[in-house]
């Protein structure tokens, strides 16, 4: 039989899991939808000459400058967010809202492109490895627990109907055409 202590603490330990899980997934859902994306946006711009030569530079910059420029957009970042949330704090909420979320897109796009760039180089870091190898299997972890939820399982099925639906619906636009 369980110790008492377990069965009590079990309960909140699945509140706290389940809070977990909601707050990993944001933050996978903002990867999965802002960071491919983003980042394949700004592989589109460098292909301007310009951009393609810095871009050449970054990718052969030893592993030291390729850490530092991997870093330089959350740093350089961090005081306009900072003066975004004094603008909140002046009454201009609309406003510093939008100054932190173009600069989480900016800095995300950014972030993506030069990690893309500089992969190789921060994987001589062992500790960038390690820190990059938990991150991978903690977000495969995550997503296995998401995918073997039953939220998860219902906002499938609601999306296979919303498809089913929708090329029911453009089949009867054509016909009627």
């Amino acid at each position: 039989m369980r110790p008492l202590w377990r069965s009590l603490l079990r309960l909140p330990w699945r509140l706290l899991r389940g809070v977990l899980l909601v707050l990993a997934a944001a933050v996978l859902f903002i990867e999965e939808w802002g960071w491919r994306p983003l980042t394949a946006f700004v592989a589109r711009l460098a292909k301007w000459p310009p951009l393609a030569r810095l871009e050449a530079r970054v990718r052969e910059a030893p592993p030291r400058i390729a850490l530092l420029l991997f870093l330089l957009p959350a740093v350089a970042l961090f005081p306009i967010k900072l003066l975004a949330l004094w603008v909140i704090h002046r009454g201009h909420a609309l406003l510093g809202i939008t100054v932190i979320v173009v600069a989480k897109l900016l800095g995300t796009a950014i972030v993506g492109r030069l990690f893309i760039l500089t992969e190789s180089q921060l994987m001589r870091f062992a500790w960038f490895a390690r820190a990059l190898g938990w991150w991978r299997a903690t977000k495969q972890r995550v997503m296995d627990a998401l995918r073997r939820s039953a939220a998860w399982r219902a906002a499938r099925r609601l999306k296979t109907r919303w498809r089913a639906w929708r090329r029911h619906w453009r089949g009867l636009d054509e016909r009627d055409v």
